[in-house]
């Protein structure tokens, strides 16, 4: 109660603001503050204007940062939540919040030494508390850095509802997922597109008897015979991992990988997907998910693997799951072994004033009770601060 007075009382005496420092990383929230000022917008305790997640600190924690539209449909053609994209479109705005457990991978990144073994880093937490969001402000901040960022946003679409599955050409205890493997490729030379004329491949591919890419072709060759041979897509995505994971690090590669995946327990979990003779599909078996797994070691240099957990989607699983133990299983916790892993819980009640906050501005919350004390109280009770619940929550409102 007393954060909503006070947060009432800033909003009601302070007008404007006015960067005063001029430091490189401050250039351009120096630009914006100006910007703001010619416009004179109200300042607005649940924003910041620092807009590279390189610069944001543990005091932006609870703020919103402007998601530049440039960047969403480089960075993320295929990687951001559903309900997150509509409620992009429907406050004409993507604005994320700056939590914790970004905050501290981003802190590791700026600090590891990239001459050894890629670390790993793992987002848990209860489902909906916002895992995915957290994956996609460290992949901004790897973005914006210049990294090259090979992103799966959900593995779970791999292991389920597969359109169209084939044997596998190269090897025949696999299969092949042409549509899901073009799909990414696709993804993949938006996101990526600099880097493509740039790497060059190690090896000689023969894809048929009269099509292959000889040694020291631009990546962007490989890619583009994925996307336009669908059958050997599959098998494309394999070489394109593999010059990456062989390359990152080398002196002359002149690039650093983030490789994030969102839902990496798939990788470990069953299939619905099943055989010609009903019998269910192994993850193992799906040519995409054996290369995929190869990039989870950290036997390459150069880069960082993050990933997180999902329950959504995840088959076979209870629903209260989501500690790394149960959702990974043994095995998957010795394949990642070892890793950091990073907690994300619920809205503290700065992140939830925050996020009320926004979404009054927003004009999102109609209904009356909702501005008042016992309405806020309310929400509070009804979504344990949970994001997700929240989110779905306000949108009746």
């Amino acid at each position: 109660m007393a954060l909503y007075r006070l947060s009432f009382r800033l909003r009601q005496t302070v007008a404007y603001v006015r960067p005063l420092h001029t430091s490189g990383c401050g250039q351009q929230q120096g630009a914006l503050a100006v910007e703001s000022e010619t416009r004179q917008e109200p300042f607005s305790i649940f924003r910041t204007l620092e807009n590279d997640p390189a610069c944001q600190s543990e005091k932006h924690v609870g703020q919103y940062y402007t998601l530049p539209s440039a960047h969403i449909h480089t960075l993320f053609p295929h990687g951001l939540p559903q309900r997150y994209q509509l409620q992009v479109k429907t406050f004409n705005e993507a604005c994320v919040m700056v939590r914790q457990p970004a905050l501290e991978v981003i802190s590791c990144l700026k600090k590891a030494d990239y001459s050894k073994p890629a670390p790993r880093f793992l987002f848990y937490g209860v489902k909906g508390s916002g895992k995915t969001m957290s994956l996609c402000h460290t992949v901004h901040f790897c973005s914006t850095q210049g990294w090259l960022v090979l992103h799966i946003p959900d593995a779970h679409l791999w292991v389920k509802n597969c359109k169209e599955l084939l044997p596998s050409s190269y090897n025949a205890s696999r299969f092949d997922q042409p549509l899901q493997a073009s799909n990414w490729l696709r993804n993949f030379r938006v996101t990526n597109e600099h880097f493509l004329s740039k790497i060059k491949t190690r090896q000689r591919y023969v894809w048929t008897k009269r099509e292959f890419t000889e040694e020291g072709r631009p990546l962007g060759e490989l890619v583009d015979q994925g996307i336009s041979r669908v059958k050997s897509s599959s098998d494309v995505v394999g070489a394109v991992m593999k010059e990456l994971r062989l390359q990152s690090g080398q002196p002359e590669a002149g690039f650093r990988m983030a490789v994030a995946v969102d839902g990496i327990n798939a990788l470990w979990g069953k299939s619905t997907i099943k055989k010609e003779d009903k019998s269910p599909v192994s993850p193992e078996e799906l040519t995409l998910v054996y290369n995929l797994k190869k990039m989870m070691k950290n036997d390459w240099c150069g880069g960082a693997v993050i990933t997180a957990l999902s329950q959504t989607g995840s088959l076979y699983t209870p629903s209260s799951a989501h500690l790394p133990q149960e959702l990974l299983g043994e095995e998957g916790f010795d394949s990642m072994d070892p890793f950091v892993p990073v907690s994300v819980s619920n809205y503290s009640e700065k992140e939830f004033e925050s996020c009320y906050l926004y979404y009054l501005d927003r004009h999102w919350l109609q209904h009356p009770q909702t501005r008042t004390e016992e309405g806020k109280k309310e929400l509070i009770f009804l979504s344990n601060r949970n994001p997700s619940t929240l989110e779905r929550l306000c949108a009746f409102l």
